[in-house]
């Protein structure tokens, strides 16, 4: 994926940006009739930084409450907690008890009594999971039930967006500055992590896992689609960022390098993070005694449930667990630097007379996006949420990739396009960037947006059947 759309899609945009020295909207006058594309971009970012600032918000607060003696997800017996926390239950099981109203009650107990607690048809959830669904997100029972404003979040979301202006207040510049630390203090804890995985048991477990291919899976569309996904958030593929940050460099800068360099080491990077991850995953395994694919989360799930339990079976726990989400702080400010610095790039590119005040457009932006993120910051805020997160990328960003590389290929021209990047570079592209542009990539976006639209579903692990119609159609 990475080879057949990944690195072809990013050379191209990087390209167009560099040579038009413009942002996402204004890059598209060479085709004027589809300046669309370039909005098209732009909504997207604007979309996914709305949600994207929700998630910072949450490792905010999750960082904040690690900073404690005992991490607060490490037992049962806390007040948000229900009877199908899997610790205290386990616990009590282990005496041959059942558990009444918190309470493990184990002498002269009733076959009636048994029958109501149902210890065996009960799906039971970990303290972590309790932790992030009833007093994190204080979930509410569906769509319609959006609830009370969740302030502590409200206010790490206010955090988020504060520091957002504060590191792009200056432009480019300071946020280049910023980067220097946010993309390397990652790989340092990831290092430490890592040597942190090798010593625990079992984290062989869960490297096999990790690198034992199933090809079984590759007959399934669902990998593929799960890997375009990646591949377009990892390297932002569609977002407009890339054109944008390329509009910053030189206009002979070797464009066709940092394209290969940036996207090989970017995947290099996510092979390593996966062994990181997937050491300490093992060892979780081999202390709960399951297997590894029924310890594996994706999503939030990984982040807020699977890691926090994993940090909790480690010695000196809230150190794993603060070091954990400062690494995802990061990680996440990098990404979302070069969305909210795209919306503002094509703002004051549609709108040069802004360009004296940059500053008061970004802070009323801001202002803008923390109001539309305050919503998921409620009781109901997760299935708002999960709608963002589904319907505001995905199948955008797939056909953002499909019509840019037929636009540019097919009706601004090869002839031309090739023309451009030798008056950068020296040299004209490749047949293979050729066949590419002009057919490859198109093709595999086109089928793979075409599996996705008919043969998945959006997800209800965080809402309920009878509100799916209603997400579908309003998504």
């Amino acid at each position: 994926m990475l080879i057949l759309a990944g690195i072809p899609l990013f050379y191209l945009e990087m390209s167009m940006g560099q040579f038009s020295s413009s942002g996402p909207i204004s890059q598209w006058n060479a085709v004027p009739m589809f300046r669309g594309i370039g909005y098209a971009m732009c909504v997207v970012s604007a979309f996914v930084s709305i949600y994207y600032n929700v998630i910072i918000a949450w490792v905010f607060y999750y960082m904040f409450v690690s900073f404690a003696s005992e991490l607060p997800w490490e037992k049962c017996d806390n007040n948000w907690n229900t009877m199908r926390c899997d610790d205290l239950q386990q616990d009590c099981r282990r005496i041959g008890g059942y558990m009444d109203n918190y309470t493990c009650k184990y002498i002269g107990y009733s076959e009636e009594q048994i029958k109501a607690v149902k210890l065996t048809d009960v799906k039971w959830r970990s303290a972590s999971e309790e932790y992030f669904k009833f007093n994190v997100l204080k979930q509410s029972s569906g769509l319609d039930e959006m609830g009370e404003l969740l302030w502590p979040q409200a206010m790490c979301l206010l955090l988020s967006w504060v520091l957002m202006f504060v590191c792009l207040c200056k432009g480019i510049q300071s946020s280049g500055k910023v980067v220097y630390v946010t993309v390397t203090l990652p790989f340092i804890i990831l290092f430490i992590f890592l040597i942190r995985g090798v010593t625990l048991e079992g984290h062989l477990k869960g490297v096999k896992f990790f690198i034992t291919p199933q090809w079984d899976k590759l007959l399934d569309s669902k990998p593929w689609l799960d890997a375009a996904t990646q591949i377009f958030y990892s390297i932002g593929i569609g977002f407009g960022g890339l054109g944008t940050m390329a509009s910053y460099n030189k206009f002979h800068n070797n464009v066709y390098r940092d394209a290969l360099m940036v996207s090989i080491m970017n995947c290099c990077a996510s092979v390593f993070a996966g062994f990181v991850i997937f050491s300490i995953i093992g060892y979780m395994a081999h202390e709960l005694g399951v297997e590894v694919e029924d310890v594996v989360a994706e999503g939030t799930g990984l982040a807020f449930i699977a890691y926090p339990k994993a940090a909790t079976l480690m010695p000196i726990s809230p150190l794993w667990s603060v070091l954990f989400f400062i690494m995802l702080l990061t990680l996440g400010l990098d990404t979302q630097f070069c969305m909210f610095e795209t919306v503002i790039t094509a703002i004051i590119d549609e709108w040069p007379q802004l360009r004296k005040r940059k500053i008061w457009v970004m802070a009323v932006l801001a202002i803008i996006m923390f109001l539309f993120g305050l919503p998921m910051c409620t009781e109901g805020g997760i299935y708002l949420f999960t709608m963002y997160d589904w319907y505001s990328a995905g199948l955008s960003i797939m056909t953002i990739g499909i019509v840019e590389c037929v636009v540019i290929t097919w009706m601004y021209g090869w002839r031309n396009l090739s023309y451009d990047i030798k008056s950068m570079l020296g040299f004209r592209p490749g047949i293979w960037w050729y066949l590419c542009w002009w057919f490859i990539s198109p093709a595999v976006l086109y089928s793979l947006r075409y599996f996705r639209s008919f043969s998945t579903s959006p997800p209800i692990t965080m809402t309920t059947p009878s509100h799916l119609g209603l997400k579908v159609l309003v998504g």
